[in-house]
């Protein structure tokens, strides 16, 4: 079966022969994607002047084909030296999507309070508000006001994300007015997330969440297809409406152009406990339901999130519940970041 690691292992009979190794060892390999009918990835050559380009290119090209089908396209691009390691999202180790079939199932909660959970665990956190539409991040943070500062590299303007929380944040809802509706065309949508991702200064990041819109559209073409995304999170509610709608964000990810691997499905209000009674346990829209769907689609279920009065007001007032450790939705954020994180080790 061609992943990753399978790939990178037959790269190694490719030397470099002025230094002596193989070009994966030498990392210069760099942004490799692949699907059923293509391999794709960057060579990085010290300079690309080098007469050995072409036949190092022919090389990699016939291995990968000999291993995985002849039939394979590759698109080998070479870059040089100096343009490598450099780019804004070099330091990103992993790049998780947040996802829902549908709105109103708290997508944008879930993102907030696992980016939390994970910096608690010890990681290194990014969340982009990639909600271009309805951004949430800035009511999520109590960062309304919030804008970031900018600084010159080489001679370009940078952004540098927000930190609250130990967590580093952008949004697109920083740079517009949070009363005006955004009314752009998908290209314009596609070309702002662009720019999130690409003229921000990132730094070391363990885990990159990106909450999507909710549905599908352009933004998920955009980043499935243009960044290395590590996997998705699929946010639900028990209820069969928004169940069947995980049906069709599943069918997207799995679809050959994207292929982007499931993580797991996380069931959010999946029961109701008052505060006078935590214990208590009121399955209002129906129990088990998420779990068995999960199974019948072949992907993991990550846990399940319970409806409590406190997420919405602590949201609203700009302080995820995920902070208070002890409380049960702390406890139950920390359950799901602890698996998420030895999934991704």
């Amino acid at each position: 079966m061609m992943q990753k690691e399978s790939i990178l292992e037959e790269l190694k009979q490719v030397v470099y022969f002025p230094k002596k190794d193989n070009i994966v060892n030498l990392k210069m390999i760099e942004n490799l994607t692949f699907s059923e009918k293509e391999v794709s990835f960057n060579l990085v050559m010290p300079d690309l002047n080098d007469p050995g380009i072409k036949m190092m290119m022919d090389n990699c090209s016939k291995i990968i084909k000999n291993k995985f089908g002849e039939n394979l396209q590759i698109n080998i691009n070479p870059i040089a030296q100096k343009d490598s390691g450099e780019g804004p999202l070099s330091g990103v180790k992993k790049i998780i999507a947040i996802a829902s079939g549908k709105g109103g199932v708290g997508k944008s909660t879930v993102a907030s309070n696992l980016a939390i959970a994970l910096s608690k665990l010890g990681k290194k956190v990014a969340l982009l508000d990639a909600d271009i539409y309805g951004p949430s991040m800035p009511i999520m943070f109590n960062l309304e006001d919030g804008r970031p500062s900018a600084v010159e590299v080489d001679g370009k303007t940078k952004v540098v994300p927000i930190e609250k929380y130990g967590i580093k944040i952008l949004s697109i809802g920083f740079f517009v007015n949070p009363e005006q509706a955004l009314i752009w065309r998908g290209p314009m949508a596609s070309n702002a997330l662009n720019q999130l991702f690409n003229d921000a200064l990132w730094g070391e990041i363990d885990f990159m969440l990106v909450d999507l819109p909710p549905g599908t559209s352009d933004i998920h073409l955009t980043l499935t297809q243009s960044y290395p995304v590590s996997g998705a999170i699929i946010v639900t509610t028990p209820q069969q409406v928004a169940l069947a709608d995980v049906q069709k964000a599943v069918t997207m990810l799995k679809q050959e152009k994207i292929n982007v691997p499931i993580i797991g499905l996380i069931e959010n209000m999946a029961y109701f406990s008052p505060a006078e009674l935590p214990d208590n346990k009121y399955y209002i829209f129906g129990k088990g339901h998420t779990e068995k769907f999960a199974s019948k689609l072949n992907i993991p279920f990550l846990g399940s999130i319970p409806l409590v009065q406190a997420i919405a007001e602590s949201g609203d007032q700009g302080s995820p519940i995920a902070l208070d450790e002890n409380s049960i939705i702390g406890k139950a954020y920390r359950e799901l970041a602890a698996n998420i994180i030895a999934q991704n080790s």
